[in-house]
């Protein structure tokens, strides 16, 4: 049994983590296979849409604390050791144009919620509870969870989270705005294959560049926003499939796209 589990169907790359009896706590071994999974999904041209979730009934607890004791290293080591590890998964992340969504089945616990937030969209069971839980042990968020939070739920409700490693069930994550919707346990997988294939069903190209141009906005003034779209609305109105999305709207049809 591996400890990440990677499949393809129907245009959807599922990402399982795989170990229940921790948790799905990673260490520097797993989080290298999931970096290395996402890079193949963004490359893989059958890949429109892609799913990350946790086996058994936790989505995440973050880094294997156990792990990490018995791998003592000296603090540039350390730092080092973040960088050519565990920030190699937001790094891909940040890399892929094509809609990844989080499926949090159970507790998404300091870098287990970070990963979640970096995510696009985010669907949760009921059951499950998130926490920015580093301040507990003493330590700050390694994997982007101060540059993520607040731009989710605003500076102030972030950092009440942050210094204080409050635990949030699902509903309350909902209200802060942390995850799009909450969906019954035995309903969560079917919620986020149903809307994965709705987004692989899409035109992949405009997908994809939507995503592009709604990520590189937050960075940008309006008048270069603008600028960008319209030469991504040029690029986009080229493809097979923008003429094939215009026919199957005016016949009233489902459109067939090839991703190009």
């Amino acid at each position: 049994m591996t400890e990440l589990e990677y499949d393809v169907a129907d245009h959807v790359a599922t990402i399982r983590l795989n170990r229940p009896h921790k948790r799905n706590a990673f260490t520097f071994e797993m989080v290298n296979d999931w970096a290395d999974r996402l890079v193949d999904a963004q490359a893989d041209p059958e890949v429109r849409v892609i799913v990350v979730t946790g086996a058994g009934s936790g989505f995440c607890s973050g880094i294997d604390l156990s792990w990490v004791e018995n791998h003592e290293q000296a603090p540039l080591e350390f730092k080092q050791a973040l960088t050519d590890h565990i920030h190699r998964v937001p790094l891909a992340l940040e890399g892929i144009d094509k809609p990844v969504i989080a499926a949090i089945n159970g507790d998404a616990m300091g870098a287990g919620l970070d990963m979640a937030l970096m995510c696009d969209l985010r669907l949760v069971s009921t059951t499950a509870r998130m926490a920015m839980s580093y301040v507990r042990v003493g330590l700050v968020p390694g994997d982007g969870g101060c540059w993520l939070l607040p731009r989710l739920i605003g500076m102030p409700r972030a950092l009440e989270l942050l210094w204080t490693g409050d635990m949030v069930g699902a509903e309350r994550a909902a209200e802060l705005g942390m995850v799009n919707s909450v969906h019954e346990p035995d309903k969560l997988l079917d919620a986020t294959y149903a809307l994965a294939a709705r987004l692989a069903a899409a035109p992949p190209v405009a997908v994809r560049m939507i995503k592009r141009t709604a990520y590189q906005s937050q960075r940008l003034d309006f008048r270069t926003s603008l600028d960008l779209i319209s030469s991504h609305m040029g690029v986009v109105r080229s493809t097979d499939d923008s003429v094939e999305a215009y026919r199957a709207f005016t016949e009233k049809r489902t459109g067939k796209f090839v991703g190009r």
